[in-house]
């Protein structure tokens, strides 16, 4: 029987073709971009682009499907390529440990679905603008930090969400540009905000400062992107 026989059971044999044959590109690969990618391959997703430039740290163990004890050091990328194959040897994975910055070129517009994961408020509002330009469906996570009910993550069109401090600081320096983006797009988000209670860490150099996160929530993030791009993917969009 086939790895991905229930998979078929509920999409039908066409609807598993098609993501079998679907190219995704997703950027970014932490809390929220490492469970997008395992739900995507595990549903039978052929070809997938993962792009982050960060190595696996102590902190991210909470939260990080990659992040283990004997992976702390490693790039990201590869040591989620490396499980991805292992469920699914014959899944095309593309690894770049690469920034997203403006003016990078990472062929956006050949993919069938470009998924945003990525932290940095400057080079977020530069890709939101890049791949709402391409031809493929773009899906965006708005901030995970900070929240602890799994209830009431939420889907929205990005100009709907509301209650999100990164969504609305998004907004903000995209019409202050003048540069809004070319279509709509779907954004999972989260109108929780908890203080944070533990000790400040230094992120490090050219790090923002780390807010306090969950797994549960990250993971529902991720998961919540995947499901949306395989409703797209087999026409059967919100």
């Amino acid at each position: 029987m086939s790895a991905f026989a229930r998979t078929e059971r509920l999409l039908g044999a066409d609807g598993l073709r098609k993501l079998t044959n679907a190219r995704v590109i997703l950027l970014g690969v932490g809390g929220v971009g490492s469970w997008c990618a395992e739900a995507l391959v595990r549903s039978g997703l052929g070809h997938l682009t993962l792009v982050d430039p960060d190595r696996v740290d102590i902190t991210n163990i909470n939260r990080q499907l990659p992040a283990t004890t004997r992976t702390v050091g490693r790039p990201k990328v590869e040591v989620l390529k490396e499980r991805l194959l292992e469920i699914n040897p014959l899944c095309e994975i593309t690894a770049l440990q690469a920034r997203y910055e403006k003016g990078a070129d990472f062929g956006l517009a050949s993919y069938d679905c470009i998924i945003d994961a990525i932290d940095s408020l400057t080079d977020k509002a530069n890709l939101i603008l890049e791949a709402a330009a391409c031809p493929g469906a773009f899906f965006s996570s708005m901030g995970a930090a900070c929240k602890m009910d799994p209830t009431k993550v939420r889907v929205a069109e990005f100009f709907q969400v509301r209650g999100c401090p990164l969504g609305a600081a998004l907004r903000k320096r995209l019409r202050k540009n003048g540069t809004l983006p070319a279509k709509p797009f779907l954004c999972v988000y989260d109108e929780e905000v908890l203080p944070n209670l533990g000790p400040e860490q230094d992120p490090g150099p050219g790090k923002a400062i780390a807010n306090g996160t969950l797994a549960p929530i990250t993971g529902i993030f991720g998961f919540t992107l995947a499901g949306l791009v395989i409703q797209h993917i087999v026409g059967k969009s919100l």
